[in-house]
């Protein structure tokens, strides 16, 4: 008797998708507001998205990709196995399917941003 081998076949569909990230398109704030006040908003966000779900590691690396220039969160993404639905970062997934939304304001600054003096 003997042992077979079989070496499972490995196709493009077989592989993850590894998206190409990019910087958000323009956007505009609801109103005008003040870099201390998207700062603040940015905070408040990273301070409270763990608590609607997902894993603390992704929201970390998420934080990290959003916070780098775009070779380094591309790193970042695909070390840490996010999966990219919008090539923005807007919509990312776990590799066990937990749904990460991240708002523009996280991720570039609206066009309406008040200029500090």
């Amino acid at each position: 008797m003997g042992c077979a081998c079989v070496k499972p076949s490995t196709t493009s569909e077989d592989r993850p998708r590894t998206t190409r990230i990019r910087k958000p398109e323009p956007w505009s704030h609801t109103e005008a507001i003040t870099r201390v006040q998207l700062n603040a908003l940015r905070e408040e966000f990273w301070d409270t998205a763990p608590h609607y779900g997902g894993k603390q590691e992704i929201w970390d690396a998420l934080k990290a990709a959003a916070e780098s220039e775009i070779q380094l969160a591309q790193a970042i993404v695909s070390s840490a196995g996010i999966i990219v639905q919008n090539p923005d970062l807007t919509l990312c997934y776990d590799e066990r399917g937990a749904m990460y939304e991240l708002p523009l304001y996280v991720l570039s600054e609206p066009t309406n941003l008040i200029p500090e003096e």
